[in-house]
């Protein structure tokens, strides 16, 4: 038996995929006839389930990949092929406090509410009022708008967010808000950018070797399907190749410079202090000559008596 707003995934005779909540009422239509809620949320997931027609639907539970592909969209996503090395590249995970920028459809936020688990927190921000709201539709219907707090403004004042572990950027010109960055995160945070095009990249990379980031690391990731068929085993005829660049680098905190100026200061103290040392100690006494003259003054005042 299925709770109402679990999320189920079911799958016709010929492999089409149908990705619905649990909720009353909620029946499909579909070629193969109608499939009931109420059938659906009582034969749980692993099971069969017959439209009014007799077809039988499997009934699945969705994994991430099947809600990152699944979310409404009006703009293009990332593509889990780039949000699993993304997760891995930024140590998302539970209890994790994450900022991302440029919220778009929402198929990372998604991936990444998931991710940080109840203890975390996504914090994300989107400059567009109508991709904000789909945004929170998305989170919605995936069950995960507790762990996402959402941001409907641009970043050009700034993250509405500090002391996170990890950021990713998905804005067309990055390097623009690179100084806010070490504000946000913690010391050593790692952070992600995508970008479509090697001209961007080249900005960018020029944008972070002159700040506090270390470890610059530039990808591109590509999948290569075959078909699972065992005795005529060859690639996909069609694949989606290129759908991105992603940059990592770590923000690290400034401390050589804080550490040059301390340790100038301390050599001039140092230096002071050893200066004042030695005017202590050195002898009150008169020069030579001084010196000489007042021994003559002594001979001669017996004389003079």
């Amino acid at each position: 038996m299925l709770d109402s707003g679990k999320l189920v995934l079911l799958i016709s005779p010929k492999g089409k995929r149908y990705l619905r909540v649990v909720k009353e009422g909620n029946d499909i239509h579909t070629h193969d006839g109608k499939l009931l809620m109420e059938d659906i949320a009582a034969a749980g997931y692993g099971k069969m389930v017959k439209t009014h027609l007799g077809r039988k639907y499997k009934i699945l539970k969705p994994t991430v990949h099947d809600l990152i592909k699944g979310v409404k969209r009006q703009t293009q996503i990332m593509y889990p092929k780039e949000i699993g090395y993304l997760l891995l590249k930024l140590g998302i995970g539970p209890g994790a406090r994450v900022i991302e920028s440029g919220s778009g459809s929402g198929g990372l936020t998604v991936a990444l509410a998931y991710y940080v688990g109840d203890t975390g927190k996504v914090y994300t921000h989107e400059r567009r009022p109508e991709f904000y709201k789909l945004v929170t539709r998305n989170l919605k219907w995936a069950g995960l708008e507790e762990r996402v707090e959402q941001f409907n403004l641009d970043i050009e004042e700034g993250f509405q967010a500090t002391e996170a572990d990890a950021l990713f950027l998905d804005v067309r010109t990055p390097w623009d808000y690179l100084h806010h960055i070490p504000k946000a995160v913690i010391p050593g945070a790692m952070c992600g950018f995508l970008l479509p095009t090697t001209n961007q990249v080249s900005d960018l990379l020029r944008a972070l070797e002159k700040g506090p980031f270390e470890d610059l690391e530039v990808v591109e990731i590509l999948v290569r399907r075959y078909k699972p068929v065992a005795d005529r085993l060859r690639p996909e005829d069609r694949m989606v190749a290129h759908t991105g660049y992603l940059v990592f680098a770590r923000c690290i905190e400034p401390y050589v410079e804080e550490e040059a100026a301390s340790a100038e200061i301390e050599t001039a103290e140092t230096s002071e202090s050893s200066e004042k040392t030695e005017t202590a100690q050195e002898p009150e006494t008169g020069s030579g000559d001084e010196q000489a003259d007042s021994a003559e003054e002594d001979t001669e005042s017996p004389n003079g008596m």
